[in-house]
């Protein structure tokens, strides 16, 4: 349970998102912990008898087997008789599975045990004889040794890609469109049926992998990771979900994503995104370039040399570089005649107040029914309101007190008149320094990360003056921060496994033995996803290599402390190790085998529908999906790591243990000749 403990405390959304995983095998641990300590026990005691516990040739056996079978029979046939097609055909699924394990697994097993495990061990006892004799227990760790920093060099030449989150078949396809500020509703409207046009000329009227095409004007069409929830009427978004996974007859509704991607280009006016929907939490861009500064005219500046000199390098896999700054939203300026105003009577709160009101309203009253209070809004009508030139002719109301209190009439446009121009749509902060993002997505078939790290290397040849900085942010910041508290959760576990190894050895020489064990086993992990050329993922990779480390621990205290029983019974070191090795290859090797067979469905991605399978007798049978194709990174790196793991476990582990005592055995020696 240690390694997970660590994990408990992991920050920010991440961690939140990752919680339960840590969580659940803790909890499932502990309960095991508790069954194998109180229930196991009682079962073996009520269950298990001395030599023939297999009982499968005598006739209690079959007698057993017979009643069973007739009992599960009859409770199928009530059950189906009654209307019950699930429960029926699980009553017949237990009668299937005690004749398979009567005519099929019970003689496997028999031919393992009797047949198999016996040449299995005496190769095994061979071959650890051999490995123990003379020097070769050092030539054997020495050679792990040259193969770990072996296979580090094999990383760095053949690096695989390193992704976050995995990537998946899009269930979503989201295209973002934006027009200029200001621009109406009906004409952001007529463009975002253009787009649809061009959305349906991909993928047809009628295409049996998509689910749904939903438009959304204004409300409800900013994209989440913007965190601008506001109803903008120059925005659309056009949602276009498929069907489930299993459901789409091996069609790619990625490569669909990047024909409309292709198609939709090319509208005047407007910045278009196609994207889909996130895996895992919800994180930045995968490209977030943060330009910071207090100069603002500089900070734009700065931002557009950036994504000029970005875009000439012409870096494969960015979709379009874009700016979160609105440098052309229209503005209309009313500049006031002080002069003129001051001499008729007017301040200029006064014409500011009579404009708000005529375009944005002001309570004057309310409407009381029973309980319920509405307030009475006055303002301009529609009419009015939407023309400037009415607008500026609407007359000012006001008692002139120069002339003694006498009420006067002055239309605005005598003492005020308009100017058009444009101003920026918002100024955004960070550390209360004023920030512009560039950003943009990755196309498929790219790397965020490789991206990145060009980009990274480029901006270095921006000259910056004082007080500006350039730094990439969003995803690849929230990466760095997973990656390092993963770095630091795992020496924590190595730590904590190791309080709790030699508290339960007395010993420090032990607990480093099995703690080498856990580093080796980094070889499996990335020799694996070198071979097959997987992508490493920074958090699932990461959380697979710290539970391989505490399936690792395991095996290697039952070796160890095995090897101690029987060193303290009086036989010769050799000899102990040998026998333990012998006597504890079954459960280690059971042990691996389970955990891996356990885990490869999730690894290739193998789905059953088990409620149909009892059902309708059909499992409906399908590799892929998004749930395994997320995990998969997590199941591949235990396999990998458990796998090589394992090999440590049977050889490594107990050559260095005879080092170890070697070690000592000398040292002893060496103090005893230096006392005398």
């Amino acid at each position: 349970m240690a390694p997970f403990v660590p994990l408990l405390f992991w920050g920010g959304i991440i961690g939140k998102f990752m919680f339960f995983l840590p969580a659940t095998l803790i909890i499932i641990l502990t309960a095991s912990m508790v069954v194998a300590f109180t229930i196991n026990p009682v079962l073996a005691v009520s269950f298990m008898k001395k030599g023939d516990h297999m009982r499968s040739d005598d006739k209690v056996y079959y007698r057993g087997l017979i009643i069973s079978s007739v009992a599960f029979l009859i409770l199928g046939i009530i059950f189906h008789a009654a209307g019950n097609a699930l429960l029926g055909n699980i009553a017949l699924s237990v009668i299937a599975l005690q004749l398979v394990g009567r005519f099929i697994l019970i003689p496997l097993v028999h031919i393992f045990q009797e047949r198999f495990l016996p040449i299995m061990m005496r190769t095994y006892n061979d071959t650890l004889s051999w490995v123990l004799k003379g020097r070769r227990p050092y030539g054997v760790l020495l050679s792990i040794v040259i193969l770990f920093f072996a296979t580090i060099g094999l990383l760095i030449v053949r690096s695989p890609k390193v992704v976050f989150f995995p990537d998946s078949e899009p269930n979503f396809v989201y295209i973002y469109t934006t027009m200029p500020i200001g621009m109406d509703l009906e004409a952001t409207d007529s463009i975002t049926k253009v787009i649809e046009g061009k959305v349906y000329e991909v993928i047809g009227e009628s295409n049996p992998i998509v689910e749904s095409v939903i438009s959304n004007i204004a409300v409800g069409a900013s994209d989440p990771r913007d965190q601008d929830r506001s109803v903008s009427s120059h925005k659309s978004k056009i949602s276009i979900a498929f069907v489930e996974y299993k459901d789409r007859d091996g069609i790619s509704s990625r490569d669909y994503m990047e024909k409309i991607r292709e198609n939709v280009k090319g509208i005047p006016g407007a910045e278009i995104v196609v994207d889909k929907e996130a895996s895992g939490p919800p994180t930045g861009k995968a490209i977030n370039i943060e330009i910071s500064g207090e100069d603002f005219e500089k900070l734009i500046s700065l931002a557009l040399n950036v994504k000029q000199h970005i875009n000439s390098l012409q870096i494969p896999g960015i979709e379009e570089l874009k700016s979160d700054v609105q440098l052309n939203k229209p503005e209309l300026i009313i500049n006031v005649n002080r002069a003129k105003a001051n001499t008729l009577g007017l301040s200029n709160a006064q014409i500011g107040m009579t404009i708000r009101t005529a375009l944005f309203g002001k309570e004057v009253s309310k409407y009381k029914e029973e309980e319920d209070e509405y307030p009475i809004q006055l303002r301009l009508k529609e009419e009015y309101r939407n023309n400037i030139d009415k607008l500026l002719d609407m007359k000012i109301t006001y008692r002139d007190m120069a002339t003694g209190g006498q009420f006067r009439q002055i239309p605005i446009s005598s003492v005020a008149d308009i100017q058009y121009s444009y101003t920026y749509g918002g100024i955004k902060r960070k550390n209360l320094k004023r920030v512009i993002t560039v950003y943009s997505n990755v196309l498929s078939g790219y790397n965020a990360n490789e991206i990145n790290i060009e980009i990274a290397e480029s901006i270095k040849s921006i000259p910056l003056e004082e007080g500006f900085e350039i730094s990439l942010t969003g995803e690849k910041e929230e990466q760095k921060e997973a990656a390092d508290f993963l770095s630091k959760a795992f020496l924590i576990s190595i730590g904590l496994i190791f309080l709790i190894l030699v508290s339960q050895f007395n010993s420090i020489s032990k607990p480093m033995i099995i703690l080498t064990q856990v580093v080796f086993s980094l070889i499996g992990v990335l020799l694996g996803f070198i071979i097959f050329n997987m992508d490493i993922s920074v958090v699932l990779t990461g959380m697979g290599v710290i539970t391989v480390a505490g399936v690792v621990v395991k095996n290697g205290i039952i070796m160890i402390d095995y090897t101690d029983i029987l060193q303290k019974e009086g036989m010769e070191i050799r000899s102990a190790i040998v026998k333990a090795g012998a006597t504890r290859l079954s459960p280690v090797i059971l042990t691996a085998a389970s955990t891996i067979l356990g885990l490869i469905p999730l690894a290739v991605s193998m789905n059953i529908n088990f409620y149909t399978l009892f059902t309708e007798l059909n499992p409906q049978i399908y590799f892929g999906g998004d749930t395994a194709s997320f995990w998969g990174p997590l199941a591949w790196t235990i396999i990998f790591g458990l796998a090589f793991a394992t090999f440590l476990t049977l050889v490594i582990v107990p050559a260095m243990y005879l080092i170890t005592y070697n070690l000592k055995h000398k040292a002893v020696v060496v103090k005893g000749k230096l006392k005398k």
